[in-house]
């Protein structure tokens, strides 16, 4: 059976441009996937039953986005098949990484290709719209520099460094970050050379600081190696390295209470590398 990538994503920064009627946030941000993440299975069933093979601690069924993408993909192509999904869970929750939206995503290309649905890319994307505002990142696998709520996307190709990835021992809420009367929230849009030549920095990272202790600390932490950036609302954060050995390097001294792993930079998704891949021989 075939492992299907879900991987994890960096918001190599973040600015907040303005807050719409709706009360939504208007971003500029930068992604990059990394070559590390969950993975999941799909086996297909005749029987229309959508269901985890195990279920995911802390989230029910109903609630969990990978199933709600399941559901919502058979429900727009009319299928009548369902399906039995393995997860091997390694992206923390409420990390920043995007792995509930990278989960959905990645369920969406999977079960478009295995229950023959012949949606194409744009169409998946406004399906994973309804689930989040990164979802469509991770369905349309590139390197993007993103505006709007986070769904206007502009293929970018930054330098792909390795990555060394903290965890420190806590789980922020993004609701809270963005609901915050603190966060700033009128950033001087900037244009995608000033920020490829060195410019942005992530908004959130100040607010997260002064209500997570166990963020700043990581932060000063890894300072002594490198600068320190913080993924999206955190916890996680991250600095780059030019080779391998040298993240590890970071991840071996790292204290006791915090985790963290090592990734290569991907300016092309894992996911959608293996469904081109898979495409190709049918």
């Amino acid at each position: 059976m075939i492992s299907w990538p879900a991987p994890a994503k960096l918001n190599l920064f973040l600015h907040i441009t303005g807050r719409r009627a709706d009360g939504y946030h208007e971003l500029q941000t930068a992604f990059q996937f990394l070559d590390y993440g969950d993975e999941l299975q799909f086996e297909v069933t005749e029987s229309p039953d959508i269901r985890l093979s195990q279920p995911m601690a802390g989230v029910a069924d109903a609630d969990n986005l990978i199933v709600r993408a399941a559901k919502l993909l058979q429900h727009s192509c009319g299928g009548t098949q369902g399906a039995i999904i393995s997860v091997t869970k390694r992206l923390p929750m409420g990390g920043g990484l995007g792995g509930g939206s990278s989960n959905a995503a990645t369920t969406f290309v999977a079960l478009n290709t295995l229950w023959g649905c012949g949606l194409q890319e744009t169409e998946l994307a406004q399906l994973g719209l309804q689930l989040g505002a990164d979802v469509p990142i991770f369905i349309a696998g590139f390197a993007a520099w993103a505006e709007g709520v986070g769904e206007r996307l502009t293929p970018i190709s930054p330098e792909e460094p390795w990555f060394a990835v903290i965890q420190p021992d806590c789980h922020v809420s993004t609701a809270e970050i963005f609901s915050s009367s603190e966060l700033t929230r009128d950033c001087e849009p900037i244009t995608i050379s000033r920020f490829l030549s060195g410019e942005g920095s992530n908004v959130c990272e100040a607010v997260v600081k002064k209500h997570y202790p166990a963020v700043a600390n990581a932060l000063n932490w890894l300072a002594q190696y490198a600068s320190p950036r913080m993924t999206g609302t955190g916890a996680c954060i991250f600095a780059d390295f030019e080779n391998q050995q040298q993240a590890q390097h970071v991840v071996d001294n790292l204290p006791s209470n915090w985790q963290g792993f090592v990734a290569k930079g991907c300016n092309r998704s894992p996911l959608i590398a293996l469904a081109t891949t898979l495409t190709s021989r049918v």
